[in-house]
């Protein structure tokens, strides 16, 4: 399963982590993902995978 947001295709970034000595390594930061279940029209239910902030802005207008 990809680790991408359903909707806005929100996904993993690449950085650096960087020591006192300013040694760099590369790091992922993964999106912080929920796992919901959306009601269809028709009644039945499907699991989709949505961002945290994602969840917060379909609150807002909802």
């Amino acid at each position: 399963m990809a680790k991408k947001c359903f909707f806005t295709g929100k996904g993993p970034m690449v950085g650096n982590n960087v020591s006192h000595a300013n040694n760099k390594t590369k790091r992922r930061s993964l999106p912080n993902l929920r796992s919901i279940a959306l009601k269809l029209e028709d009644g039945t239910s499907v699991r989709v995978r949505v961002a945290a902030s994602t969840l917060r802005t379909m609150k807002k207008y909802s």
